[in-house]
């Protein structure tokens, strides 16, 4: 990602009580891991997770069988870019990845999955085991039979209405995410605060780059360059975001009309807002607003 990392944005989303509430509801409703990583993760995704299949946790012990599953994880990186990709392992097992974005940029995965969508079966265990002999890998037969009938088994209907929540909670991370992008505020000079301020506090007018510089007392090219590393975004990028973010609440009012908020939170063209509005948050503002619980009009 071109601004925060997507390690630093997983790492504050995964930290965040949202995501540690969502994570709890999902497993007590399913008993089943969620994770959510990165899309160039190389650890498996429920690793040390109480939720992990016993099954799984097994296969994970030996580097044949760990590589397997780290192929089945390589497998969903490529496929679930754009929508939600499920695949099934070696032994049967399904996972499945939802995408994650920021606006049209996708930083992760919520992945979940470990399960059957048939009840296992003898003839699916021994196609199993004789893999396993193949590549030649010394195996508890009686320890490993136990986990492998013990997986849970979800029909394909509610295993597709589960992946359906995980693609509202996706969208919702997203939102939070570009939250993030402009509150983020962590170790700054007390001249980038000052800027975020005054951009706040200006951010309805036609505010340029000059304009911020000299009301933190720098030259343009030294407040460019430092704004830039301290938060990951160029000026223009990060007015665009605290922008959009006010316009998302705004949306809200069913008495303002789009063009209306475009212009009260800054932009000079409806085309121009549109089109940040969709990359940012990854729908049109009027998508977006259809979604949104509206204020009670007086």
């Amino acid at each position: 990602m071109s601004d925060v990392s997507a390690k630093q944005l997983v790492e504050k989303l995964t930290s965040s009580q949202i995501f540690r509430d969502y994570e709890d509801a999902f497993t007590k409703a399913t008993g089943m891991a969620v994770s959510l990583r990165t899309t160039d993760s190389l650890q498996l995704a429920h690793h040390a997770s109480k939720h992990q299949n016993p099954f799984c946790v097994l296969m994970a012990e030996n580097s044949r069988t760990c590589a397997a599953c780290l192929q089945v994880q390589q497998e969903l990186t490529d496929t679930a870019r754009q929508e939600p990709a499920t695949v099934a392992c070696f032994a049967g097992l399904c996972d499945t990845a939802v995408p994650v974005r920021q606006g049209d940029r996708l930083f992760g995965f919520l992945q979940t999955g470990q399960i059957m969508v048939k009840p296992p079966s003898k003839r699916g265990f021994d196609r199993t085991t004789k893999q396993l002999l193949d590549w030649g890998l010394k195996v508890d037969l009686a320890r490993m039979e136990e986990a492998y009938f013990h997986t849970r088994v979800l029909t394909p209907k509610k295993y597709e209405a589960m992946v359906g929540l995980l693609r509202i909670f996706a969208k919702h991370l997203g939102l939070v995410a570009n939250q993030i992008m402009v509150q983020d505020a962590h170790a700054e000079p007390p001249m980038i605060t000052r800027a975020k301020q005054f951009i706040k506090a200006n951010q309805a007018e036609d505010i340029s780059l000059g304009d911020v510089a000299r009301s933190v007392n720098t030259s343009t090219f030294y407040f460019c360059k430092m704004f830039k590393k301290a938060t990951g975004l160029n000026f223009t990028d990060y007015l665009s975001r605290v922008r959009i973010e006010k316009a998302k609440n705004l949306l809200l009012n069913p008495n303002l009309r789009i063009s209306e908020i475009a212009y009260e939170v800054g932009f000079q063209s409806l085309t121009h807002f549109n089109r940040m509005f969709r990359r940012l948050v990854g729908q049109s503002p009027t998508r977006f607003r259809r979604k949104l619980p509206r204020m009670t009009a007086r």
